[in-house]
């Protein structure tokens, strides 16, 4: 019984410290200065919704990794509850603005399925325009930035180790070396 104790704790750990790397990279300056994502809590909100479903995408495949990509879910929708109610989110709107968001969760990752699945970058590139910039029409040169990064970060995903993401060693792509809007 003690045994499994350590092993739950450990795998919070785990899950808490992927969590903060997808959180980290959601949040970096560049995203916000050079993609035109915009600096609110929607944008950040999106962004972390972004980078949360490539990750589970890439853990879909085993048992384990599909256990764990849920614990990292819930502990994504805890921080949004909790981020809910450090912005002043009354006790009886947060259940609501909560649904809203598991809604958006799940509407984004199929919606960022297809446009992956698709062969070319303009789904994706229009699919980010218009979630994540908040734009419609022909996609601008910062969400086809953001598609060609949004790629990498597929690319680089796929071929890292199971193991070496669940050590602590998540990467996703820098988005600096992306070249600016095309």
């Amino acid at each position: 019984m003690i045994f499994s104790l350590f092993h739950r704790n450990k795998s919070q750990t785990t899950v808490r410290s992927i969590y903060g790397a997808i959180v980290t990279q959601a949040r970096l300056p560049s995203f916000y200065r050079g993609y035109g994502v915009p600096d609110t809590p929607t944008g950040r909100f999106e962004m972390i919704v972004l980078h949360l479903t490539l990750l589970l995408r890439y853990f879909r495949g085993e048992e384990e990794t599909r256990v764990l990509g849920q614990g990292i879910f819930d502990v994504f929708c805890s921080d949004m509850d909790d981020n809910l109610r450090e912005m002043g989110t009354g006790d009886l709107s947060v259940p609501k603005k909560m649904r809203k968001m598991a809604e958006a969760f799940y509407g984004r990752a199929e919606i960022y399925e297809r446009a992956l699945a698709a062969g070319d970058d303009a789904p994706l590139a229009a699919a980010l325009a218009r979630y994540i910039l908040e734009r419609d029409g022909s996609p601008p040169a910062e969400a086809r930035r953001l598609a060609s990064y949004v790629r990498m970060a597929v690319g680089q995903l796929s071929s890292m180790s199971i193991a070496r993401a669940l050590h602590g060693g998540l990467i996703f792509p820098d988005p600096e070396v992306i070249s600016g809007p095309i």
